[in-house]
């Protein structure tokens, strides 16, 4: 015998018990969170496995566990290979090793180290984000402090290192996910669609076709509201286009500036926040996904929820409704009332000694250019090409889905909850461009790239509210990780009454968006909260499966339409300044006459919308109450303005 085969038999007989083992071992993996809270119980699952990875049901023993306890014990029985339990609050603060020991015949043993830290530190990124919005008043700013705040607790209180993964780990982190990718496509896409479908005249072709119906007063603010109502895919585009359209008309017509305003400001976000199809779309729905995640709500299509949350969106109904009574019933209140009548009998647009907000806004990227022949079919068909080409998207995505799956249940709901609602958005979006582009070239309203600089311009416009919504994810998730709505849940559990829930987050929103100027970052700070909130305490509440998803539906919309009131009473608010502006009313005017019009809408939205969904009153009641409640306010509060008919 070769002396080297002889050397390798005996160096494999000696390894031999180790293979063995090696094969036979078994393995320990731990599943828990990498930073829990102080007195805040976490999930924990250990399960053992063979060497092939697989679990090892025949494995049974103790646990011990070091620096918190289960089930108000320090051990824990092992059977059938896996053990999964809730802890019971952790009590102290530093690092803490969890230790599994088994007592089987192959052996096994485990660690786990865990970062506890005080609960209170969880809710200060959100904290800080809205404190700093509140003082600064620069969003951007805010959530980028707050991200970084909170990867700081997160990365051992290390402030350079939680900067640094600000930007690899939580803004990168939330564009490698397809679905925020997706909304972000779609809305940039959506925005090139109304850049160019602007620059060819079709937004004033819709303006001037409705302007002709405006003979008297009555029905010249009739084609303001209409007008408003109509340019929904934007809310820039709808006041710029919109003030500045109606501003001639209303003048020869003897309509303040104020009113004016009112209805370029009360028209513009509320009915871009509502309707399914505009350039808010796909930031709402990328935030209510986002918290859905949060909350476990993994069997649910964020479209789909949004869809049945419209309803409730109490505050852009009836602001819209409440504006239209306005028009009809030719009644007025308050400060408008005064102003209404100055120009109706004295002929005063603006009061004396106003400084007029001159309109400073880029409008050469949404009007189009002198000597174009303004065409509403520029407009109509881009945006029908989307709404067709989207619900028959959903319309088939929803039906492969259903027949992949195995499922009988092709009913409306069913086939919209099961559709792919990005991929049906980002092909809806994509074709609108294209009919729009082609429409701008083929009457040769824009060459092809003049076309292509109105896409672009379309694009940019979105640039920033797309940061926003990174940033908005961001934070999202550095709340998922802190268990920021575990830390409120456990501190809200027993003192708020689940069915509150939606009005406290309507006030709370509210003031916020006001203080701010921003609904889309106020929706950003508070849908990640908000959420998981308003599903655990409908479960800790006891409540039905159907009330419990009302009262989900009605917090939702209580952060969307909280953001949209207090933005729309700001005064420092973009789309004020802009109502301000389009309209060439005095700014301070703008406001001081508009906030009794959006505090009474405000007020009904509460407590005849809100506070009865909370307590799963469905909204188709409520809101025929709330048409009839503003319909007798404006009546008793209001009066004739003479010449209106």
């Amino acid at each position: 015998m070769r002396p080297g085969i002889l050397r390798t038999g005996i160096i494999a007989l000696f390894l031999l018990p180790l293979l063995l083992q090696a094969l036979f071992s078994q393995g320990v993996q731990f599943e828990t969170p990498d930073v829990v809270l102080d007195g805040v119980g976490f999930t924990t699952t250990i399960s053992v496995t063979d060497a092939y990875g697989r679990v090892d049901t025949s494995a049974n023993g103790e646990l011990r566990f070091t620096g918190f306890t289960v089930d108000g014990a320090a051990r824990a029985l092992l059977r059938n290979g896996v053990f999964s339990t809730k802890t019971a609050e952790v009590r102290g603060s530093g690092q803490r090793i969890l230790r599994a020991e088994f007592a089987s015949a192959a052996g096994g043993s485990g660690t786990r180290s865990v970062r506890v830290i005080p609960g209170l530190l969880s809710i200060l990124p959100p904290l800080l984000a809205i404190v700093l919005a509140l003082l600064i008043r620069q969003v951007v700013v805010a959530l980028v402090a707050g991200i970084w705040l909170g990867a700081t607790f997160i990365y051992g209180y290390d402030p350079f290192t939680g900067f640094l993964h600000v930007l690899d780990v939580y803004i990168v982190g939330s564009l490698a996910d397809t679905q925020h990718i997706s909304i972000i496509a779609f809305s940039m896409l959506f925005g090139g669609m109304v850049g160019v479908m602007s620059k060819s005249g079709g937004t004033l072709g819709i303006a001037n076709t409705l302007s002709r119906m405006a003979h008297s007063p009555r029905r010249g603010l009739l084609a303001t509201w209409l007008l408003g109502f109509v340019i929904f895919f934007d809310d820039y585009a709808n006041t710029l286009i919109v003030g500045n359209t109606m501003r001639p008309i209303t003048d020869r017509l003897r309509i303040s500036r104020e009113k004016l305003a009112y209805l370029v400001d009360s028209t513009a976000a509320p009915v871009s926040s509502l309707l399914f199809v505009s350039t808010w779309i796909g930031y709402e729905v990328g935030l209510i996904d986002q918290a859905m995640q949060q909350a476990g709500m993994l069997g649910r299509n964020a479209y789909a929820v949004f869809l049945d949350m419209m309803p409730f969106s109490f505050y852009p109904i009836f602001t819209l409704a409440f504006a239209l009574m306005l028009v009809l019933m030719g009644r007025d209140f308050g400060p408008m009332r005064k102003a209404e009548l100055r120009a109706r009998r004295e002929g005063k647009l603006y009061r004396d000694g106003a400084q007029l907000a001159t309109d400073l806004t880029d409008s050469s990227s949404v009007l189009p250019a002198e000597g174009v022949l303004p065409r509403w079919w520029n407009a109509v068909l881009p945006i029908l090409t989307v709404l067709i080409v989207a619900l028959v998207s959903l319309y088939i995505t929803g039906n492969n889905a259903i027949s992949s799956s195995g499922s009988t249940d092709y009913s409306l709901g069913n086939v919209i909850g099961q559709a792919d609602s990005y991929r049906s958005l980002l092909w809806a979006s994509l074709l609108a461009c294209v009919v729009a582009i082609a429409l701008a070239v083929g009457q040769r309203t824009l060459g092809i790239l003049e076309a292509m600089e109105a896409w672009f311009n379309g694009l940019k416009s979105m640039l920033l509210a797309m940061l926003i919504l990174t940033l908005a994810w961001s934070i999202g998730q550095i709340t998922a990780d802190l268990h920021t709505a575990t830390y409120l849940v456990d501190v809200l559990r027993g003192t708020l009454d689940p069915r509150w829930l939606p009005v406290f987050t309507f006030l709370v929103a509210a003031a916020v968006s006001f203080a701010t100027g921003t609904s889309w970052g106020t929706m950003g700070i508070m849908m990640p909260l908000v959420l998981p909130l308003a599903v655990v305490l409908g479960a800790d509440g006891g409540l039905d499966a159907s009330h419990a998803y009302t009262l989900v539906l009605g917090s939702i919309a209580s952060v969307l339409a909280g953001a949209v009131f207090g933005d729309h009473c700001s005064p420092i608010s973009d789309t004020t300044i802009l109502s301000s502006m389009a309209s060439a009313c005095d700014h301070i005017d703008h406001v001081r006459t508009q906030l009794p019009y959006a505090l009474l809408p405000a007020l009904v939205s509460l407590l005849v919308g809100l506070l009865p969904a909370g307590f799963d009153i469905p909204p188709w009641y409520t809101l025929p109450l709330g048409f009839v409640v503003m319909a007798a306010a404006i009546r008793y509060l209001g009066s004739p303005t003479s010449a209106t008919q």
